[in-house]
């Protein structure tokens, strides 16, 4: 426990900096992750609608200086780029399977 003053008010600032802080991590969080799961599933219309709360909750960390804005940016990224890959397999998978499969003739042409 700290003697002088000046220390005891820092502890105490810091108990109260140390929640706010850990309230906005866990608002991006668990936003963040309710995108990722919804993308896991395949929820396309959920994974849409929570990708722009979770960039809001992020900017939000940030603004308040609980994460860093690089760390912020690479979340973004990294969420966008999960949301696109779910809403672009959904639509490859439909597209493969009416696709024709490449005939062996035309691979052994191009050998000869």
């Amino acid at each position: 426990m700290p003697i002088i003053k000046s220390a005891a008010k820092r502890v105490r600032q810091d108990v109260k900096r140390t929640r706010i802080n850990n309230r906005y991590r866990r608002e991006m969080h668990d936003r963040v992750k309710a995108v990722v799961d919804a993308t896991a599933k395949g929820d396309k219309k959920s994974a849409e609608a929570g990708l722009p709360l979770a960039q809001k909750a992020i900017d939000k960390a940030v603004k308040k200086g609980a994460i860093h804005k690089n760390t912020a940016s690479r979340k973004k990224a990294s969420l966008n780029k999960k949301v696109k890959e779910a809403l672009a397999s959904k639509k490859t998978t439909a597209k493969a399977t009416t696709k024709k499969p490449a005939t062996k003739k035309s691979a052994a042409k191009k050998s000869s």
